[in-house]
């Protein structure tokens, strides 16, 4: 991987994309932080009460509301693998401007609802992914931002990876690469990481827009490959082509949009995306039939 962008990364929001269609799946909730699907038919939800601790809820395509996860400070993001439901805690404002290490990852057995943590003594853990080898990353995008590392032979061991992406915010692989959004930085951008070389060259694609205007938050890897990027303070959705380095807009109006996953399971339409706000609603986009 090339540390400089290639001459038509520069060039951003240069194909303009077809307007996906917006309906609302459900609201009434608090603060929507992330959304992950279990493949079984309920979408996951982390929720940040307005006044209280939050929680990490269930919802299936019926509109049948479940709870998870009880009592859960700042969850953040959500990651399911066929026995586990993954979350960070502690993803609060305060705790990462303030370095206050009252973060965790905890895990929930889908099966039997038992709970445990994973990593504690963490800063303002806020996105979340999976590698192929077990490993889970981390994010912090407040006061001293970075990417850590919880090994999965050695959950209680995580470690700093690197603090040399900027104030990294959302977080998805596709198996072979990292991907990283940056929230607070004056420009937008999207980092590449090589999964099996963390500590390796990062390749850079531009996004348009301000970054503190942008705030861009969670993205997800479509099946077509693309990286789709939730703008939260706009409420827009980029669809970002990872091999060209351009972007383009597919859908706007979606009031503080903080993440992006494609459906999976029963009852979740597998072309259209589905986004959380921290309005407390959920939608549905769905593509423009070709």
């Amino acid at each position: 991987m090339s540390g400089a962008p290639a001459a038509a990364e520069l060039s951003v929001g240069a194909n303009p994309c077809p307007q996906w269609s917006a309906v609302t799946v459900a609201d009434g909730y608090g603060m929507l932080e992330n959304l992950a699907f279990d493949g079984q038919g309920s979408m996951l939800l982390s929720e940040s009460g307005f006044v209280g601790p939050g929680a990490v809820h269930t919802l299936d395509a019926s509109g049948a509301r479940g709870t998870l996860a009880e009592s859960v400070n700042g969850p953040g993001g959500l990651v399911l693998t066929d026995e586990h439901a993954y979350f960070t805690t502690g993803n609060s404002a305060l705790s990462g401007l303030l370095g206050i290490a009252n973060g965790t990852v905890d895990a929930v057995n889908l099966d039997t609802g038992d709970r445990r943590t994973l990593a504690s003594d963490l800063v303002m853990p806020n996105g979340l992914t999976r590698l192929g080898n077990g490993d889970l990353l981390t994010t912090r995008n407040l006061g001293a931002p970075g990417l850590t590392r919880i090994p999965a032979e050695r959950p209680g061991s995580q470690e700093l990876v690197r603090a040399d992406l900027g104030t990294v915010n959302g977080i998805a692989t596709d198996g072979d690469r990292v991907f990283l959004t940056t929230s607070f930085d004056p420009l937008s951008e999207l980092k590449i990481l090589s999964a099996t070389d963390l500590h390796g060259p990062v390749r850079t694609i531009p996004l348009p827009g301000i970054g503190p205007l942008n705030v861009a938050d969670d993205l997800t890897v479509g099946p077509d490959g693309a990286v789709y990027v939730a703008y939260n303070l706009p409420g827009k959705i980029l669809r970002v082509d990872t091999v060209t380095g351009t972007s383009c807009e597919i859908a706007s109006g979606l009031t503080l949009t903080s993440a992006v996953k494609f459906g999976a399971g029963p009852g979740w339409d597998e072309a259209s995306l589905y986004a959380t706000g921290f309005d407390g609603t959920v939608r549905q986009l769905t593509p423009p039939v070709r």
